[in-house]
């Protein structure tokens, strides 16, 4: 399961960064804000979006220890998105070690030693 878990959420990470980057390329947030902002979903999926990073973001609070890596990871992940979140599950899953089961990386960092 991990490792059906490392390749899939690594082929979504990787799809994401194309997306965000061909979408840059294609059009600049900064010259649509105005436009966007403007429409009623776009501000009710940014809102949910933020929420969601938000309680992911907790989640990082309880098990990481140290404040420069909350710290990291709230950037990564209020700048980045989904980008950010991915990333972290990823380096989770790929931080587990020979018999380490997928519900260790719910553990706190704290809890382990």
């Amino acid at each position: 399961m991990v490792r059906f878990l490392q390749i899939a959420l690594l082929l979504v990470w990787i799809w994401m960064v194309y997306i965000v980057i061909s979408t840059s390329l294609e059009s600049s947030l900064f010259e649509q804000w105005n436009f966007l902002a403007s429409i009623p979903w776009m501000r009710a999926t940014l809102w949910d979006f933020y929420a969601n990073i938000l309680i992911i973001y907790i989640f990082v609070l309880w098990r990481e220890k140290s404040l420069f890596i909350k710290f990291l990871w709230a950037v990564l992940f209020f700048f980045l998105g989904s980008i950010g979140s991915i990333a972290y599950v990823l380096i989770q899953l790929f931080s587990l070690k020979e018999g380490q089961v997928l519900s260790d990386i719910f553990k706190s960092k704290s809890a382990s030693l």
